[in-house]
């Protein structure tokens, strides 16, 4: 198998803001809630971390901040994906050059590109680094769908670790499975599906949920790995409503909201992202306590 990661679980981490910039106490908060409770890795400055509104300054300033904070406890993944190829490679020779483990790398968005082309994107940034590459395959956000062929053929680099997978069609998942086993690793990065993912052979999850429960979602992944199935699903049913409200409006809008509500964070969402539609609060609150939280209102 080339090159991969971590085997567990992952959490897509949330960036959180002042009103001016980066809350850097509240980052060092949340990656040491993070390990504390069991995490295997930690994913900085992906779709969760608001990346699309990180400037540049600021995407090396959090890289250097969360590397010194993790300070290899856990696996370190920062995501440096882009739709101009020449600057996904920049992020990651930069992301190398501060020490992270490995890249999540999404498919190129808004200008997209054919199947040929992303082949050609990921074997660019692969050549140009020496760290492992999760590709992350979310076609509803970026209208670029990487298809199981298209999959094993990436999956031939060398520097290919992985896909964290949120196409959120069991099929073709199935199909991504069957062709790169082997090959690179499968990564759940839809947490509706963590527990049918591991089933076909997911090394783990990246995950949203465990910005807010990071012990229950990694234990699933650590249930199923012990062989103990019927805990896992029993783990991951309760998980649901507390998963299905964090999807209620677009990810991180409820995740961050949630934070606030239980002491880690304040919130802060950078436009055009806006504010946890009022009903949703309601709702979350109700979940959050349901779950055995704490809430600070």
């Amino acid at each position: 198998m080339n090159k991969t990661i971590f085997r567990g679980t992952c959490t897509a981490m949330i960036t959180p803001f002042t009103e001016d910039g980066i809350d850097y106490a509240s980052l060092e908060r949340q990656i040491e809630y993070q390990i504390s409770n069991g995490i295997e890795a930690l994913c900085i400055l992906g779709t969760t971390g608001e990346a699309p509104t990180i400037t540049d300054d600021e995407y090396e300033s959090i890289a250097k901040f969360s590397y010194d904070k993790i300070a290899g406890r856990v696996k370190y993944i920062l995501g440096s994906g882009s739709n101009c190829t020449k600057h996904a490679i920049e992020k990651s020779q930069l992301a190398q050059k501060i020490g992270a483990d490995g890249l999540l790398v999404i498919t190129p968005y808004y200008n997209k590109c054919t199947q040929k082309g992303l082949v050609k994107y990921y074997n660019d940034v692969c050549d140009n680094i020496d760290i492992p590459v999760l590709c992350y395959n979310v076609p509803a956000r970026t209208g670029v769908n990487i298809l199981p062929t298209t999959m094993a053929e990436i999956a031939e680099h060398k520097n290919i670790g992985g896909i964290k997978e949120a196409c959120g069609n069991m099929e073709q998942i199935c199909e991504t499975a069957r062709l790169i086993r082997g090959k690179t690793a499968l990564y759940s990065g839809d947490d509706n599906l963590n527990l049918a993912m591991l089933s076909i052979g997911s090394m783990g999850l990246i995950s949203v949920a465990s910005n807010v429960a990071p012990k229950e979602v990694s234990d699933v992944a650590k249930l199923y790995f012990s062989g103990k199935n019927a805990e896992a699903v029993e783990l991951q049913e309760r998980l649901l409503p507390l998963i299905d409200i964090m999807f209620c409006e677009v990810n991180p809008i409820p995740v961050k909201k949630a934070i606030e509500y239980i002491g880690l964070g304040n919130g802060i969402l950078r436009a055009p992202l806006t504010e946890l539609e009022p009903e949703h609060q309601v709702q979350m609150v109700k979940i959050l306590k349901d779950f055995g939280f704490d809430i600070k209102e």
